[in-house]
């Protein structure tokens, strides 16, 4: 049965939808009131696939021991938490493909390493939460991305085996956790990749350029469950 996928896993931040709009918004506010200039988008979007720390450190070139850097990290996530779903959209193409998942009888979820206090109302707002079969945050285990054990626990609770299971991610961990877990994988590549990334060398199974390429490959390179 290894070549029947039953259940689909997504990256939220990149790879599900497309949430750099609202963090680039609430980076740049936190900038604004500490007296700084906008920084353009197309220079916080490659990031945000790495979180709050990683978005201080971009706007203020500041690390975490630094005593600035904590307040400035919680304002970030005050303003992102009230502005949470302002501009997030799924990526183009994506509603089709949730909905021919849906009408094959294929699950699907979302593992994120996104804290769930931020990923549950995100997920609520955007109508997706009662759609997921599964939704596992950075804080719903001890362990995270890239360890294989937030995967293992999205397989417990869709009842699939890592191996009928694709999870689909735009990080280098997402594709070390699915693989570590017996998972097909597949890079985003329309989701947040850094200039320096190398998702070629990653290991993948599959790198897409859309949303709906998904469909194709499940057509083309597995037996779907029915």
């Amino acid at each position: 049965m290894s070549n029947v996928i039953r259940t689909v896993l997504f990256d939220l931040d990149g790879t599900l939808a497309d949430t750099a709009p609202d963090l680039a918004y609430a980076l740049n506010e936190v900038r604004r009131e500490q007296g700084l200039e906008a920084m353009p988008f197309e220079q916080i979007r490659p990031v945000v696939s790495h979180g709050g720390i990683a978005l201080i450190r971009l706007g203020f070139q500041l690390e975490p021991e630094q005593a600035e850097f904590e307040p400035l990290r919680h304002r970030l996530l005050q303003i992102y938490q009230d502005n949470i779903s302002t501009l997030t959209t799924l990526f183009e193409g994506m509603e089709t493909v949730l909905d021919r998942l849906e009408k094959r009888g294929v699950l699907w979820g979302v593992v994120t390493n996104k804290p769930a206090w931020l990923t549950n109302p995100l997920m609520e707002q955007m109508g997706l939460a009662k759609r997921a079969a599964t939704i596992i945050s950075g804080d719903t285990l001890p362990q995270r991305k890239p360890h294989p054990a937030p995967m293992l626990l999205a397989c417990e609770q869709t009842g699939s085996q890592p191996e009928q299971c694709l999870y689909i991610g735009d990080a280098e961990r997402d594709i070390e956790a699915g693989r570590a877990a017996g998972m097909k994988t597949m890079v985003a590549l329309f989701g947040y990749i850094e200039e320096h990334d190398q998702p070629e060398q990653w290991g993948a199974d599959s790198m897409i350029d859309t949303p709906l390429s998904i469909l194709d490959w499940l057509d083309s390179n597995t037996a779907i469950s029915a």
